[in-house]
């Protein structure tokens, strides 16, 4: 998703194939009815060399192993019919990669789970850096009601979810140094029956405790009777103060109870907001978080791939959005965010999401979807002709876009600032909406006044992680963030040209182009978690 200047804006394991049935449609949108050129021309065969390079992977390991597909024309004894020539059948262990199967098998489902062990080390962690005369306090997000008795699919806070890893509404998390009779506790919901009859299981306060590795575990409904005594003689109380009015309420009348108590109470006098310390905690990956967010990464791709199978002329936007959410959900996953899916001059719109509209010979399509395994997303950006040609001018653009990407994406190391990865697109760009005449002057003067931003607005990239624009400072003391090894974030230049810009001729107008990938910084070379969807626009 892409990040507007200065402000935010609101993996895959090789499925089961299955049995072949004649009038049966093939998995993940590729069909056998669609014309053989439907999808990128890259399936079966290696990304190309200049793109390897750029990517991390100069000698080309595993462009066939790892993220190949084969190609497979079905031959049979009989005539075959027209409308089932040319099918893409991918083969072996790489064939979930373009989405056959309705997803990994059970047992690989669940295979890269963060350890409890992690989670415990993380709530140490943050207990050194506050020290013994504080308490770290921290609600779990609340339901939330789409309407009358229809609740939202639950997705728990994503600051709670990385220090306990528990997925359940009505829960508050106490972290208490130097407490002889525990420093984490945990508040939640009782085993009940009745209610887990009506909305499934519970972990209850004795099995809480014992996989989430804390040191106790209490009922929910107790904690106004039992926190207030837990906080009492700490000077500061690390919180999300501000985040949610009624728990802050209630966090509040616990204070103002032991400020009235009769023995007098010593309550916290400070409020300090835990963000700064636990974001960048979070801004930092470990090997399991990383193999989760490959994970989602895969699963994204292969959504990827099945609507490029599935794009042509007369498919409507809803119906490519329908095939991403199938192919996602279909591996375990949730999508990340709605998927934008643009096309023509509705990728103009930067977080597009009516997804209405049909698709038209000669228009281009922009596709923005991720998916998120275990609450870690993956997001990725990729624009492609719906004929299978680009027009002159649409491949003047995304050469540009093209090239700057892989110049961002380069300047993604270790020592570089967050920054850099923004001013080399940004160059490029710049440079090459000059050499077409929609912008007059020299580069480094219309890099030095913005005038490229009509038409390049946003950031180059974000943090991603627990959320798809993740948490973490992108300055320190007003200067830009050094990259070090284990951050993740995502490379994304464009260029929108409005449909009513008159300063630019008719041709140009209309044409919107994002491409996104996301990447980790390593200790050489970036790693490009996401180049299994092709971008070369000669592989589009």
């Amino acid at each position: 998703m892409a990040r507007r200047s200065g402000a935010y804006v609101l993996s895959l394991a090789a499925g089961r194939r299955r049995p072949h049935r004649r009038a049966c449609r093939w998995p993940d949108g590729l069909d056998p009815r669609l014309p053989r050129r439907t999808g990128p021309r890259w399936l079966g065969r290696a990304q190309p060399e200049h793109e390897r390079r750029r990517e991390g992977d100069p000698e080309g390991h595993g462009r066939h192993r790892r993220h190949g597909i084969r190609i497979r024309r079905r031959r049979r004894r009989q005539r075959r019919k027209p409308d089932r020539a040319g099918r893409i059948r991918p083969r072996g262990r790489h064939a979930a990669a373009c989405g056959a199967g309705d997803g990994p098998a059970p047992h690989e489902r669940h295979a890269a789970l963060i350890a409890p062990a992690e989670y415990a080390r993380r709530r140490r962690e943050l207990m050194r850096m506050v020290g013994e005369d504080a308490v770290l306090i921290l609600a779990a997000a609340p339901e939330r009601m789409r309407n009358a008795d229809a609740p939202w699919p639950y997705r728990q806070d994503s600051d709670f979810h990385y220090l306990t890893g528990f997925g359940e509404p009505e829960a508050v998390l106490a972290l208490l140094p130097g407490r002889a009779h525990g420093e984490t506790v945990l508040f939640c919901r009782e085993r009940d029956a009745e209610r887990e009859r009506w909305d499934g299981e519970r972990m209850g306060t004795d099995r809480a405790a014992r996989e989430l590795k804390l040191d106790d575990a209490f009922p929910i409904d107790d904690i106004d009777d039992i926190l207030p005594g837990m906080i009492e003689g700490r000077s500061r109380v690390y919180c999300h103060f501000g985040q949610e009015p009624d728990f802050d309420a209630r966090l509040l009348a616990w204070m103002r109870r032991l400020r009235t108590a009769r023995g007098g109470g010593v309550a916290p006098k400070d409020l300090v907001a835990l963000g700064h310390l636990l974001h960048d905690m979070r801004l930092f990956k470990s090997r399991d978080e990383l193999a989760l967010m490959r994970r989602a990464a895969e699963v994204a791709g292969a959504a990827h791939l099945a609507a490029m199978a599935m794009a042509r002329p007369g498919v409507a936007e809803y119906e490519i959005e329908g095939e991403i959410l199938r192919t996602i959900r279909s591996r375990g996953a949730v999508p990340a965010f709605p998927p934008t899916v643009a096309g023509g001059a509705n990728a103009c719109i930067m977080h597009y999401q009516q997804n209405r509209a049909m698709l038209r010979d000669g228009d281009l399509l922009l596709i923005d979807a991720g998916a998120e395994v275990e609450c870690y997303a993956s997001d990725i950006t990729r624009t492609f002709p719906v004929g299978g040609r680009f027009s002159k001018e649409q491949r003047a653009l995304y050469d540009i876009v093209h090239e700057a990407q892989l110049a961002a994406i380069d300047a993604v190391r270790p020592g570089r600032s967050f920054a850099d990865s923004h001013e080399a697109a940004v160059r490029v760009i710049a440079s090459g909406l000059c050499a077409l005449g929609l912008i007059k002057g020299s580069v480094d003067r219309v890099i030095a006044e913005g005038a490229y931003k009509p038409y390049f607005p946003s950031k180059t990239g974000h943090w991603l992680g627990l959320d798809v624009h993740d948490v973490g400072d992108y300055r320190i003391d007003g200067e830009p963030r050094v990259l070090e090894e284990g951050m993740v974030l995502t490379v994304e230049p464009g260029i929108y040209v409005p449909p009513d810009d008159r300063s630019v001729p008719e041709r140009w107008r209309g044409i919107g182009i994002r491409i996104e990938d996301d990447v980790i910084v390593t200790r050489g070379a970036p790693e490009v978690m996401t180049a299994i969807v092709p971008k070369s626009p000669d592989a589009l």
